[in-house]
């Protein structure tokens, strides 16, 4: 596989460029967002915000510009920003963009090629989450853990599709819980999830350990240089996470 430094191709969109403040800012508002913490039709106030969070109105505007982006908020000139009505249809419907745009993301990365600084990265996220299901034991901190590696193993493949235009499509998409299992964190979809479904087991679900194979075998078409294999498996893995809600969905 041809290797090439992560600044080959790049431009400052693909790298990292937010100011710290604006990312954690970020991250908080969203958190509360999603997880109905902060619901629907409510006013996000950039002072209210900035006072609660111990920072300027800077970064708080400019997490708003982004959330607004990714369409969790909404922002008119009479009432400012607002966080938008998001339903299951809604959340099915990012899945499958978001399938498609990373598996494609996928393929590209293979074409372009991987650092051994990036494909080290990529590993060490596969051999986290593989530890996490070796230790044999599930709980919300588990969990939590299992996601971030999740986390990092997709935006890191976005990433090294060196394709800002689609880095940002996919930001877009992400408008559910991604730091646990969507079924039960998200509100938008854990209305329509009977109980049983969102109990959290004491071993490593059935999902997660599928998710964490697909990963291993995603991994395994990246090393092998093979753009085609790499990119099906990225479509179908995630996909599988659509029709698994789908059908939690169904199951009363």
């Amino acid at each position: 596989m041809p290797m090439k430094s992560i600044e080959d191709g790049a431009t400052t969109m693909d790298m990292p460029s937010a100011e710290p403040a604006t990312t954690t800012v970020l991250t908080q508002v969203r958190e509360l967002i999603v997880t109905g913490t902060i619901g629907p039709g409510a006013r996000l106030a950039a002072e209210a915000i900035a006072k609660d969070l111990g920072v300027s109105r800077t970064p708080v505007r400019s997490a708003l510009a982004v959330l607004t982006a990714e369409g969790l908020v909404s922002h008119s000139m009479n009432r400012g920003y607002t966080v938008r009505d998001i339903g299951f249809r809604d959340i099915l419907d990012a899945v499958e963009a978001r399938a498609v745009l990373e598996a494609r993301a996928c393929g590209l990365s293979v074409d372009y090629g991987w650092s051994e600084e990036e494909l080290g990265a990529l590993e060490a996220d596969v051999d986290s989450g593989r530890a996490i299901i070796a230790g044999g034991r599930w709980s919300e901190e588990i969990e939590h853990a299992w996601y971030e590696a999740n986390r990092g193993f997709h935006s890191l493949i976005v990433r090294a599709s060196r394709n800002a235009t689609m880095r940002n499509a996919v930001r877009m998409t992400l408008i559910h819980p991604i730091f646990g299992d969507i079924a039960r964190t998200s509100p938008a979809v854990s209305k329509f999830v009977p109980k049983r479904f969102r109990e959290i087991p004491a071993e490593p679900p059935e999902h997660i350990v599928d998710s964490q194979a697909d990963h291993e075998a995603i991994l395994a078409a990246i090393r092998d240089d093979d753009a085609v294999l790499a990119e099906k498996l990225m479509l179908d893995h995630v996909l599988k996470g659509k029709a698994r809600l789908a059908a939690c969905a169904t199951r009363r």
